[in-house]
């Protein structure tokens, strides 16, 4: 256990790292020590803020500061380099999802922490979402009694400032990520539909259709097109529905009346109807805030934080998988002329 203040710096303050800044400056027992970005001008106005030390390089801030542990909040072709430097500096790292830019550099960041002796974790934040914790204790309990479909649904505006990237990489891994955590049975089919309507160089668009080794269908709505953000996610079963509001944090519950204790598969025999619909009480709390107190935690009592390396390493390879099926039938080159012959 560490039982002094713990030294705390982010490395990019674009629009997350920004948070990842104020939540540190405001954790209990943790000093935000300095803010690196090669932007000087948005570096100081943070630190300005938080009265912490400014870096533009990366490498001037671990060799200068004596730091417990970072944040990477940079783009994804950078996170490799920039938390190799991290964890070869000894320094306890969370890397904003995804892990890495390939799943050969995130299984060497993982090999590289364990050298190290330090702790790695991604930024996959929705594990510490109360609604999604609560529909984890749900499942847990058998509440739903047999489980027959997942579906999930994160929709919202184009986000210029996204380029690197698709919307498989930057949003359909949080979806991944949470099915593995809820499901806990590997993919054993997918169909995989992608299109780029906007984006100039990456898809924009996913829908896909999935099947766990367990029996159960998975659906994947995602897309960066819809004027309102959108992030849902429901589950079926044979006693019922949950459905969860990532972003209101709200948990339902829409009973099948027909089921009344009964169990399958006498259930089978009499079908599906409409019961109540019950909003659990779930104690609202800010994702990020509790992702970063967690980690805290973690590297004060060295323990395992609740997200893996290798649990950014499968969500990684799933998204990659996605956009190899995605693309198989229908090459890159002819899907962008075709999003651009439907766009004029």
């Amino acid at each position: 256990m560490t039982s002094h203040t713990l030294r705390a710096a982010v490395i990019g303050v674009g629009s997350m790292g920004r948070n990842h800044a104020r939540v540190y400056a405001s954790l209990p027992g943790v000093e935000l020590a300095a803010v690196c970005d090669t932007n000087y001008a948005a570096a100081s106005n943070l630190a300005n803020i938080y009265r912490c030390r400014i870096y533009t390089d990366y490498h001037e801030m671990l060799a200068n500061e004596d730091l417990d542990l970072v944040s990477v909040v940079v783009p994804t072709k950078y996170h490799f380099a920039l938390a190799e430097a991290v964890i070869a500096h000894g320094v306890h790292v969370l890397i904003e999802k995804p892990i890495a830019a390939t799943v050969e550099q995130g299984w060497m960041l993982i090999e590289a922490a364990r050298r190290q002796g330090v702790l790695l974790t991604v930024g996959h934040i929705e594990r510490f979402n109360p609604a999604i914790i609560a529909l984890k204790e749900q499942l847990q309990n058998h509440e739903l009694g047999n489980l027959f479909q997942i579906m999930s649904r994160r929709v919202g505006p184009f986000p210029a400032r996204i380029m690197d990237v698709g919307v498989v990489i930057d949003l359909a891994t949080h979806e991944i990520d949470i099915l593995n955590y809820l499901i806990g049975s590997p993919i054993v089919r997918m169909h995989v539909e992608l299109h780029r309507h906007l984006h100039q160089s990456h898809e924009d668009m996913l829908s896909a259709l999935l099947r766990f080794e367990n029996g159960m269908i998975g659906m994947l709505d995602i897309n960066w097109l819809t004027p309102t953000k959108i992030r849902e996610l429901s589950v079926v079963g044979e006693r019922g529905m949950f459905v969860a509001n990532y972003l209101t944090q709200d948990l339902t519950f829409y009973e099948n009346d027909a089921c009344q204790g009964r169990a399958w598969p006498e259930l089978a025999l009499i079908g599906v109807s409409e019961g109540r619909s019950i909003r659990l009480k779930v104690p609202r709390r800010e994702p990020l805030y509790e992702e970063l107190r967690s980690f805290c935690e973690a590297v004060r009592y060295g323990t395992e934080p609740v997200v893996s390396g290798e649990a950014g390493v499968n969500a990684l390879a799933i998204a990659n998988q996605m956009v190899e099926i995605g693309l198989r039938d229908q090459p890159a080159a002819r899907l962008i002329e075709r999003a651009l012959a439907v766009g004029g």
